[in-house]
């Protein structure tokens, strides 16, 4: 058994992990011994597939300011948002844009030689600084390049990560599975930052690539750390039909119309003054209603659809601000949208749920930090905003990576490491599982928890629906312990990949659908039709999901309210 050990561990190789080991490094001046792993190669991380925009106020002498967009993002998370957590967001995010700047990426530009902005749903200022569709590419490009400038990080790519090992509250390790040579081990560190990105891949109709199933949520749930508000899914409502591939609210931020089967602009009767640009929560379910009550186009497998028309745009927009657009609608589609509408509907896109953390992104266990998607810092509440999750990656990871160097200032030696728990994480993964010889498909388990998902816990949700579903999913956990696995190697075995990854999608789906059936009010991106208001005398709290054997326990804190109070949510 392989043991490593570095001083800072970051699980995750996205935005927020490589944010926060460049900020590390560079407080440290690449002293400080820091380990990236991650399951994947590290361009490969799902954040390469943002498309749009990241959010900041940049342009106080047009109209825009902090406040503002502190405002939005309040409003926009139908008030479940700490607010103490959106103005410290919204005062950092200036800094970051230009900070990126400064390393390299090329932001799109004004005819004037001025970074460019372009509108995004629920913001009342054009505020989403974008590099043509392709942001978190070039965004993960740049602090990739930068990164390389500092000694001292080395990268684990291809290494599995199968559970966080803490002791008596204390982070110890992480014990992990190399893919490239089968070996299993331990990494030891004084310090983690959790940067795993959602789970969105628990459902079957979602813009995130195969791989964006939840570990890191996952496994710090076991660890004992509580999880906060996933009942909250956001459901982007132009997943291109009938892949799922994400295309990008920039489509409709530059112009773009939704129109049903008679051609109109059915916006305007749900949200008259934002029309295609109204919050995604409130554009899902208006293009839900449209499609339940005919006004949609059919679809293969049942997934009807409305148009997202760009045609009036003209061809050298589309080219110039939305290329990867055209081209994903061409090689998926055969449309090219310079000439044909595209089909479109509500896609599991994000999780506003997470480990739950404190404003600096600290964990109830000490050494313990997560960053990104992965983590709940309370900045999105019941419903995000477009182009504040790369934004948020950003601030939270350069956050966790500084609050990480005071820690280790003070945090000389390694903790002890429990062996025993290391050696029993090994039979768990390799004997357990291959040891399984019923006749169970772990495929279709897979495939029967992301339908049940995507027909009963998605955009719109009933108390019937989640216990069914709630059933459903303890059974598929059964049926797990009986799905055999034909490759019984342990060099990039694929089916006891699928099979770890099933676990963790298991186990977070419970959280989902059981916060969603306690929750007994409809808040963003959680709507119940049996409880269709908004209740913030019992309800204006965040969930908090602890594991135990039988399912999850719920308790419930308290929102920070610093500066606006809940009112009816208008656009």
């Amino acid at each position: 058994m392989q043991e490593l050990s570095h001083d800072l561990l970051i699980l995750g190789s996205g935005l927020a992990g490589l944010r926060a080991a460049l900020e590390a490094a560079r407080q440290t001046k690449g002293k400080l011994d820091i380990a990236i792993i991650s399951k994947t190669q590290l361009m490969r991380s799902h954040s390469v597939c943002a498309e749009g925009g990241t959010a900041a106020a940049l342009r106080p002498e047009e109209g825009d300011s902090l406040e503002l967009h502190a405002w939005d993002t309040v409003k926009g998370s139908d008030f479940l948002a700490d607010q103490d957590v959106v103005e410290r967001f919204a005062a950092a995010m200036p800094g970051e844009i230009l900070q990126l700047e400064h390393w390299g990426i090329p932001w799109s530009r004004k005819p004037d030689g001025r970074i460019d902005q372009r509108p995004f749903g629920g913001h009342s200022f054009d505020r989403a600084v974008y590099a043509a569709d392709k942001t978190g590419f070039f965004e993960m490009q740049a602090l990739y390049d930068t990164l390389q400038k500092y000694g001292g990080v080395v990268r684990y790519d291809e290494y599995y990560v199968t559970s966080i090992l803490i002791e008596n509250n204390r982070f110890c390790g992480l014990t992990f599975w190399n893919l490239a040579t089968g070996e299993f081990g331990v990494i030891r560190g004084k310090a983690l930052i959790i940067a795993t990105g959602g789970a969105c891949r628990i459902y079957g109709f979602t813009t995130y690539s195969y791989t964006v199933t939840g570990d890191g949520m996952a496994m710090a749930y076991r660890a004992g750390l509580p999880l906060k508000d996933m009942e909250f899914v956001q459901f982007h409502p132009t997943g291109l039909v009938p892949s799922g591939i994400l295309i990008t609210e920039a489509a409709r931020g530059e112009g773009g119309y939704l129109t049903n089967n008679r051609g109109e602009r059915f916006m305007k009767e749900y949200a008259a003054s934002k029309i295609e640009l109204a919050p995604r929560d409130i554009v899902a379910r208006s293009e839900m209603i449209e499609i339940e009550q005919g006004r949609g186009f059919a679809g293969p497998r049942g997934l009807d659809y409305v148009n997202l028309d760009l045609r009036h745009l003209g061809a050298d927009r589309i080219n110039e601000r939305l290329p990867l657009i055209r081209e994903v609608a061409i090689k998926f589609n055969d449309i090219d949208p310079i000439t044909a509408p595209i089909p479109v509907r509500p896609a599991a896109h994000y999780s506003m749920g997470g480990i739950h953390v404190n404003i600096d992104g600290k964990t109830p266990a000490e050494g313990i930090w997560a960053a990104g998607e992965a983590a709940c810092i309370s900045l999105h509440g019941a419903n995000r905003l477009g182009a504040n999750s790369t934004a948020e990656c950003l601030v939270w990871g350069g956050i966790t990576g500084g609050e990480v160097v005071r820690y280790l200032q003070h945090e000389r030696h390694l903790p002890a490491l429990p062996a025993d728990r290391v050696r029993e994480e090994e039979q768990r993964v390799f004997a357990g599982f291959f040891r399984r010889k019923g006749k169970e498909n772990l495929y279709t388990i897979r495939q029967e928890l992301r339908d049940l998902m995507d027909n009963k816990a998605g955009v719109f949700r009933t108390a019937r629906e989640l216990q069914e579903a709630q059933e459903e999913i303890r059974e598929l956990g059964q049926r797990l312990q009986e799905a055999g696995l034909t490759d019984q190697s342990r060099i990039y075995n694929t089916d006891l990949i699928s099979a770890i990854e099933l676990e963790n999608m298991l186990d977070l789906a419970q959280t989902i659908v059981a916060g969603a059936l306690t929750r007994e009010e409809s808040r963003g991106g959680h709507a119940r039709r049996d409880f269709p208001e908004r209740d913030d005398s019992n309800w204006l709290k965040h969930t908090l999901a602890y594991y135990t054997p039988q399912g999850p326990r719920l308790e419930y804190i308290p929102v920070a309210i610093t500066m606006w109070q809940p009112v009816e949510r208008k656009y």
